[in-house]
């Protein structure tokens, strides 16, 4: 502990009543994959070893064609490979005893690499031939070896009565996701879960009003980590079907977040699936008219080396150390503290309210002779902001509450700052010098701010990371 006029004690509080003036931006770029065909669709992409299986409708060959019996085109499944780092080689057909005359897919792949459960037409015999019928839509289960699909058999829940398809299966094979128009659902297609149980698929269940709507939902995706995309067409949505995430929380799932630009947009965006840790993946969209399959990669920035943030502190002690000097004469110290405050003692505390320039002095008076000496000591007092970009905030918050976070004590002097960007810890962003952020899952969440200036005379800029992290608990 330094002796002489000041020594830092601790810190004040918190800003409140933040203006909120955050830019949103997206942590996701976007690319078209090189084998989309024009004027075919391709759609709900899987991630295998290899690359990504997915379904299309184009043309098995240059000029053979694939129509159902009511001439509408159908889909098969297709395997694309990686040539490298950005090119794909050409996709290879995967053919089944369904091919020729029955859509395939969309699909999922069990945890085993082998197992395939597709989406398919339930009637296939001389009904199915009619062109007034209207066939249903059913899961399969088959065994993938190359690129062929055998020993073909049926869901359990398949019916003549409604639609099935669209499955997702969990990385343990425990629950098969799915969407279906069954009874029981809240709007046009629900998504619905079973249980593997001894061996046996479980009733279906509707993931209920928490994750359903009223309108088209669609598409399940559930990641490794339990993580739930799919599409819907409710209302909020910008346009068609957006792709929409939720957390199973404490037994219940969160409300669904739409994700942003552009992986969503004006048109039709559906069949997202990343890989396990979110960094990338694929999804499909038709904002180039035809369904097409789009790669994302993540382009959240978040750095390795960030300092702690410190807290500022305005609380001095301040000691009169000559006064052991004259232990047998009785003293009173009288202490003026620039900002219109004293008090009195050989030792005190004083706690400013904010920083700046302050004249301490000390008055010093014979208890004995009543003798006062005025100003026995001053000295200008510097009252600084540690130097470090500075995040304000709350420590804690309960999950979907919104929380506020600014830079307005970021003190950088001769900093011509031009962007604040944050990282809240969960794999999402934002700029602006004060931002909102609400949190689905609890958790202790580490934000960073990091702050940027533009590029000087020598082309560089400087750049300060600052940490900190807030604990959100669950809702009571």
């Amino acid at each position: 502990m330094k002796r002489g006029f000041a020594i830092l004690i601790f810190i004040c509080g918190f800003l409140s009543g933040i203006d909120i003036i955050a830019q949103e931006i997206s942590p996701y770029s976007v690319s078209r994959l090189s084998f989309n065909l024009s004027g075919f669709s391709e759609i709900s992409p899987v991630i295998v070893k290899e690359g990504i299986m997915f379904c299309s409708d184009r043309r098995l060959s240059g000029v053979t064609d694939r129509t159902s019996f009511d001439d509408r085109r159908l889909y098969s499944i297709y395997i694309a490979e990686k040539k490298d780092t950005t090119d794909w080689r050409r996709p290879n057909l995967i053919k089944s005893e369904r091919s020729a005359q029955f859509n395939t897919g969309p699909l999922c792949i069990g945890p085993d690499g082998k197992t395939v459960y597709f989406t398919s037409e339930i009637e296939t015999g001389v009904a199915s031939r009619s062109r007034k019928f209207r066939n249903h839509s059913g899961i399969f289960k088959a065994e993938l070896s190359g690129l062929q699909l055998f020993s073909i058999e049926p869901f359990k829940y398949n019916s003549i009565q409604f639609n099935i398809g669209q499955p997702s299966i969990s990385s343990d094979g425990r629950y098969l996701y799915f969407a279906s128009d069954m009874p029981g659902g809240l709007g046009g297609s629900d998504i619905w879960f079973c249980e593997s149980v001894n061996g046996e698929w479980s009733t279906p269940v509707n993931l209920g009003s928490q994750v359903n709507s009223s309108g088209t939902d669609n598409y399940p995706c559930i990641t490794t980590s339990g993580k739930l995309y799919f599409s819907s067409n409710r209302p909020g949505g910008m346009g068609g079907l957006d792709v929409y995430s939720s957390d199973y929380i404490d037994g219940a799932w969160g409300s669904p977040v739409r994700l942003p630009e552009p992986i969503n947009s004006r048109s039709d965006d559906f069949s997202f699936v990343p890989v396990p840790d979110l960094q990338k993946g694929f999804f499909a969209s038709n904002r180039r008219r035809n369904d097409d399959i789009y790669e994302f990669s993540t382009t959240v920035i978040r750095k390795a080396s960030c300092d702690t943030l410190e807290i500022n502190n305005y609380c001095y002690e301040f000691v009169e150390e000559n006064a052991l000097k004259y232990e047998t004469i009785p003293f009173k110290f009288e202490w003026r503290f620039g900002d219109g405050k004293t008090a009195t003692g050989r030792i005190v505390e004083h706690c400013y309210d904010k920083p700046g320039k302050y004249l301490v002095q000390l008055d010093v008076t014979n208890l004995v002779t009543n003798e006062k000496k005025l100003n026995e000591k001053s000295q200008m007092l510097l009252v600084e902001d540690i130097e470090q970009p500075y995040i304000s905030s709350v420590n804690y918050a309960e999950a979907g509450s919104a929380v506020k976070f600014s830079a307005d004590s970021t003190n950088l002097p001769g900093w011509d700052i031009t962007q604040y960007y944050w990282n809240f810890g969960d794999q999402t962003i934002s700029l602006g010098k004060n931002v909102e952020k609400s949190y689905n899952r609890p958790g202790i969440y580490n934000i960073q701010l990091i702050v940027s200036t533009k590029p000087g005379q020598d082309g560089m800029k400087r750049e300060a990371c600052i940490s900190k992290s807030i604990i959100i608990k669950r809702k009571p």
